[in-house]
């Protein structure tokens, strides 16, 4: 009796340990307000936005087998909000789908259950699920990166997280977009011709940039451009590929006025009203989700 009362002793100090942690690495979601209340459970109705945001976060993406989940009592995890319980899980991992530094066969994590219409909680065990995570402190613990970053491991979503993810791992793949640069406009030798072209800043310095024309009795065509030069291989992104997403996702609402500080008056207009064509064919990010 003594042996098991000091394992578990043990097993508990643990847990608060990893639960302390898990609110360090999380301090926003210790608050009970409209951002705690997003479904934590087995996601269902993701977009490809909420997909493309978990997956770019993730060092490590794992399809796993829940073994055993162990609840948290409330004083080890006063941060979690209404309606949910912290669990410790164990899980069997059945394919590491992104890690470079590879994954132990099992892992243990944090993850706060959404209580069900009879405050229990959800039947875990055995479920098939995808993590999105990042190594923990220990061998063979892992941190989700988000409360909501375990949902169901359907066959559909395993193949839209492994497309989203080789789309990001590919050597020509957008890099993410941080602000706006300068935007320039030419105004054409007849009356509703012209040519405005847009730069925009990333995150590891490499050219992007816009480009919309508009020529008299024809609709507006814009493309965006890769690389320093715009030429005509360039094209509008495809709606749900992760150049949309890059785009869409990122782009602010409006031109800011230090984009078109060089610009004459009517050339400034031009700018914003392309760019605001722009925005409307990208259409909205939709999201399910909040960001990380």
């Amino acid at each position: 009796m003594q042996k098991k009362s000091t394992m578990a002793m043990k097993t508990l100090a643990s847990l608060c340990l990893i639960s302390a942690s898990y609110t360090a690495v999380f301090p926003a979601f210790s608050q009970t307000n409209s951002m705690t209340a997003q479904s934590s459970t087995v996601a269902a109705g993701l977009t490809y936005a909420d997909i493309a945001d978990l997956s770019d976060a993730a060092p490590l993406v794992a399809n796993v087998r829940i073994s055993n989940i162990v609840p948290l009592k409330p004083e080890q995890a006063p941060d979690v909000p209404a309606g949910y319980r912290r669990v410790y899980v164990e899980a069997e991992v059945t394919a590491l789908i992104r890690g470079e530094g590879g994954i132990s066969p099992t892992v243990g994590y944090l993850y706060d259950a959404r209580l069900d219409s009879k405050g229990k909680i959800p039947k875990l065990k055995k479920a098939q699920v995808l993590l999105f995570a990042r190594p923990g402190g220990r061998p063979g613990q892992i941190q989700l990166i988000a409360r909501d970053a375990q949902i169901a491991a359907t066959p559909a979503e395993v193949e839209r997280v492994k497309t989203v993810l080789s789309a990001l791992v590919a050597p020509d793949a957008p890099p993410r977009i941080i602000g706006l640069g300068d935007a320039f406009h030419v105004a054409g030798t007849i009356a509703g011709e012209g040519e405005t072209q847009i730069f925009l800043r990333t995150e590891n310095g490499d050219p992007v940039s816009l480009s919309i024309i508009r020529r008299p009795g024809q609709q507006p065509s814009w493309a965006v451009a890769l690389g320093e030069i715009v030429d005509e291989a360039a094209r509008a992104p495809a709606p749900g590929s992760l150049l949309w997403y890059r785009l869409s996702c990122s782009l602010p609402a409006t031109l800011p006025a230090r984009s078109v500080r060089t610009l004459a008056v009517q050339d400034a207009e031009a700018a914003r009203a392309d760019y605001q064509f722009v925005l409307n064919a990208l259409g909205r990010c939709a999201r399910n989700r909040k960001p990380n």
